[in-house]
């Protein structure tokens, strides 16, 4: 039997955090290809992106293969990660948008690669990769994601917004944590709260700093969440002047656990951002929190997780598995069937369900690839609830 009374903790990383600002640049690629092949009346569908990008003290790599229209150009590249630095933030004199030497490095996709993926007109047939994929969802928070994440990254949005906006002396690097207590299992308070962030004015202190952060971490989370009893952890260091690419490295791919679901559920291992669609780690993840969402969202469970799982060149999944944790009013076995049903999932299908093969994924490089509202633009379509009905029918 699950536990009932527990606690569980949960990260977030901001926009600014090193890793983070090589995961916007390495998706603003993704972006550009498919914006440019738009442009070009080129089939975004030939589209292909597998791009990296490392960071340190004014200094980034952008490394990779790619296939897509020949108006991508090395300048277009570098003009795309300069300007998403700027939007970030980043004009210190370790890491400025437009000081910071950048050199790319991509090259063509693979004919070894490519050849799994393509026919002679260019349809699709396998997935671009072998893997598994995990998604999940619970009726924990309205966006039906766990807790634990969902409020660390609320925090880190709040604070992001206000420093935008010229609120706070605050710089862009910054990490939360939050702590929930599980009573009956279900979310009642936070226990411990963890914010670290980077500070403009360098003899500011550590009450300095939560001074300005506290009003938006309240904000965060549900009344009555924070107590007496919570304990607060500012700046636990003291200080936080240096920070982003000048005060640690950073890659592509490394937090893909901020990006899911907080350590709450399985991840298959594969990162998301710089990877266009073709690539399952991204889009058939995208998928399997789509259907979870769907099940909760249709009662069928209050909690669930999916398991999908491809071979290169393989179209249909070799595998759906469904947990639901003991919380199913419908038998699993059955729940898999349904979901193969009411979506197609070979990579084909997945995006052109979710309307994958579109300039839309710089936006989900921080704060979540989850738990985000679908926009009219087609982002962050996985988290529409569109299937609860054909589901309903499906399990009768």
């Amino acid at each position: 039997m699950a536990r009932s009374s527990y606690q569980f903790t949960s990260e977030s990383v901001s926009e600014g955090h090193p890793d983070k600002v090589c995961d916007r640049i390495s998706d603003e690629v993704v972006d550009l290809f498919y914006r440019e092949a738009l442009a070009d009346k080129m089939d975004p569908s030939r589209v292909r992106v597998a791009c990296e990008t490392l960071a340190t003290t004014n200094r980034l790599v952008i490394a990779g293969e790619v296939r897509g229209p020949q108006s991508v150009t090395k300048e277009k590249i570098i003009d795309v990660a300069r300007k998403a630095i700027k939007a970030i933030g980043y004009e210190q004199s370790g890491f400025h948008w437009d000081t910071a030497k950048i050199e790319v490095l991509l090259h063509q996709q693979s004919a070894d690669i490519a050849v799994g993926v393509d026919e002679a007109n260019d349809k699709d047939v396998g997935a671009g990769d072998q893997g598994i994929m995990f998604g999940y969802a619970c009726d924990e928070t309205p966006d039906l994601m766990p807790a634990p994440l969902y409020y660390a990254q609320r925090i880190l949005q709040l604070l992001a917004q206000a420093r935008h906006a010229g609120e706070t002396r605050l710089g862009p690097d910054s990490k939360s944590q939050v702590t929930v207590q599980y009573k009956g299992g279900k979310p009642v308070g936070a226990t411990q709260i963890v914010v670290s962030h980077q500070h403009m004015d360098e003899d500011m202190t550590s009450a300095d700093v939560r001074k300005l952060v506290e009003p938006y971490v309240r904000k965060a989370l549900p009344r009555g969440w924070i107590h007496k009893q919570t304990v607060w952890h500012v700046n636990p260091t003291g200080k936080f002047f240096i920070g982003g690419p000048d005060g640690d490295s950073g890659l592509t791919g490394r937090k893909i656990i901020v990006d899911t679901y907080g350590g709450a559920a399985p991840h298959g291992g594969g990162a998301f951002s710089g990877k266009d669609p073709t690539k399952v780690d991204r889009s058939a993840a995208y998928a399997a929190r789509y259907l979870a969402k769907n099940v909760v969202a249709a009662k069928l469970a209050k909690r669930c997780t999916i398991q999908l799982s491809y071979a290169i060149g393989v179209a249909k999944p070799l595998s759906i598995y469904v947990d639901t944790h003991g919380t199913g009013k419908v038998a699993e076995a059955k729940i898999e069937k349904a979901l193969a049903k009411v979506m197609d999932l070979s990579p084909h299908g997945i995006r052109t369900h979710l309307q994958l093969n579109r300039p839309i994924y710089a936006r989900t490089s921080a704060y979540g690839h989850f738990g985000r509202k679908p926009e009219k633009d087609g982002g962050f379509s996985w988290e529409k609830t569109d299937l609860v009905a054909a589901l309903k029918k499906a399990v009768k």
